[in-house]
């Protein structure tokens, strides 16, 4: 496939809130495949769009750029190819005779934030998101719900089961669970852990979070998607006013977007 084939597929997977690696061979020397410049995309599960020289090569490559992709850092490798391999490069079984070096670059998409309740604390939360370079997502089918409280921010104000199923939940999305009701958050939880966000949040108490913990596995949902619910939600900076809240829980937010 050729450059414009690769990265109409990147441009679709962003769309679609996924991520990819773009591996790009930028160094070769003796024989090799594929010659510099070779671009080769890969994505989840180590599908791929192209090719930058096959085997061994690859194989190996599509392993280490998924953990490039969970790690979201660029890394550089060389593959020694059938000839003796120098310090720090990979050998791999093959009759080239020569040596090539892949940098790998992640791209994942923009920052997407969805806030699950539009009170007290919802509506700041959404404000600083926004400013902090998040898109964001406000679901809640109460009154608050409205463009005037969330200027420019994607809402979803009708029936809350509904608007929780319509709302994309993406792969690299981060929900922060802040309503404050129980049955609102159980029915929120419920339907954000089938579909697998980077990150999910709940506002309230440890012994809140326990019980609703508890119940989930109770339900079958799996241990370790129940386990990686963060709760309370925020770092703990003492905080105690609405803005001070949503100060707290955007900060967290931020170091699980960049760590």
């Amino acid at each position: 496939m050729s450059d414009p084939d690769i990265f109409r597929k990147l441009d679709q997977l962003l769309k679609e809130g996924r991520g990819a690696v773009l591996c790009t061979l930028i160094e070769k020397s003796g024989s090799g495949p594929r010659d510099e410049g070779a671009k080769m995309l890969i994505y989840e599960e180590g599908d791929s769009v192209s090719t930058i020289g096959g085997g061994g090569m690859e194989r190996l490559l599509s392993k280490e750029a998924l953990r490039v992709l969970d790690e979201g850092r660029p890394r550089t490798l060389t593959f020694s190819l059938g000839v003796e391999p120098k310090k720090g490069t990979i050998k791999i079984d093959s009759k080239c005779g020569g040596e090539v070096k892949i940098f790998m670059d992640p791209i994942k998409p923009d920052p997407r934030l969805i806030v699950i309740g539009s009170g007290h604390i919802g509506k700041p939360l959404a404000e600083f998101a926004s400013k902090a370079g998040f898109k964001v997502a406000v679901v809640d089918d109460a009154v608050t719900t409205t463009p005037i409280r969330f200027p420019g921010m994607e809402l979803h104000p009708g029936s809350f089961e509904d608007e929780l199923e319509n709302v994309a939940v993406r792969p690299f999305d981060l929900v922060a669970i802040v309503h404050g009701e129980t049955d609102y958050e159980l029915v929120a939880l419920r339907s954000v852990l089938k579909r697998n966000p980077s990150y999910i949040g709940l506002l309230g108490s440890g012994n809140k979070a326990r019980e609703h913990k508890k119940q989930l596995r109770a339900e079958g949902f799996d241990k370790d998607a129940v386990e990686r619910i963060r709760a309370p939600i925020g770092l703990d900076i003492g905080a105690v006013t609405p803005e001070e809240i949503a100060v707290s829980i955007l900060a967290e937010l931020i170091k699980a977007r960049r760590c």
